[in-house]
């Protein structure tokens, strides 16, 4: 059922996030799941229960605070009112997730829609990161002057059919990586659209889902268990 895993800012002491334990003893590598435009609804907690299975701690922070969102307005309102401090949010729950006695010391991150976002902040700001898995990760341009400070492999996936995010931008990303050179792999899926992950929208394509899944639990299974 996860637990609640609190944790604290520069800025803010009463920042939380849901917390599943794989079964067993410790410790084990870290995942920070982070949420969709949504918040950190029910589809955010049942990601992190699955890495937990495949022997991951998993931290989904809660980046907006408790509230959440119904539709795609009230989401927007959440993006605009808690985005400016989710960055800062996020990194705060990285180390504490680092240093927890359970984790062996080794954390990836894995992003959906506004958290692929923070993902690539994450990477941008954290250089000691070990992985980093961005799910169509719309506006990242305002990141590509710091691709150039990101350490870790990266894995992009992404929807052919994305209105909101084109295809040159997805590639530019791509060369940006390749001047980096650190490991990584963007793949762009045929007829799929954004949020292609979520089995619980209606943009959901459950063969690219399928393949990104196996991709980002192979790509964590290298960089945090190798």
């Amino acid at each position: 059922m996860g637990e609640i895993f609190s944790f604290k800012s520069a800025t803010e002491d009463d920042l939380s996030g849901h917390l599943e334990r794989p079964a067993g003893n410790g410790p084990w590598p870290g995942v920070l799941v982070v949420q969709e435009w949504w918040g950190l609804v029910p589809h955010i907690k049942d990601v992190a229960a699955r890495f937990a299975k495949l022997g991951y701690l998993a931290l989904a922070p809660d980046l907006y605070l408790g509230e959440f969102a119904e539709d795609a307005d009230g989401a927007m309102r959440l993006t605009q009112q808690h985005g400016p401090a989710a960055g800062e949010r996020l990194q705060a729950a990285y180390r504490p997730l680092r240093d927890h006695p359970d984790c062996t010391g080794k954390v990836g991150a894995v992003g959906y829609c506004f958290g692929g976002r923070m993902v690539l902040h994450l990477a941008c700001h954290e250089i000691d990161l070990d992985a980093a898995a961005i799910y169509y990760s719309g506006r990242m341009e305002q990141y590509f002057d710091r691709v150039k400070n990101i350490r870790c492999p990266v894995l992009g996936l992404y929807g052919g059919e994305d209105g909101g995010i084109p295809a040159k931008t997805v590639k530019e990303f791509d060369s940006l990586l390749d001047a980096t050179g650190v490991p990584h792999e963007v793949v762009i899926y045929p007829g799929a659209a954004h949020a292609f992950f979520n089995d619980t929208g209606s943009n959901y394509h459950a063969p690219s889902a399928a393949d990104a899944w196996k991709r980002t639990t192979q790509f964590f299974d290298k960089y945090l268990k190798g």
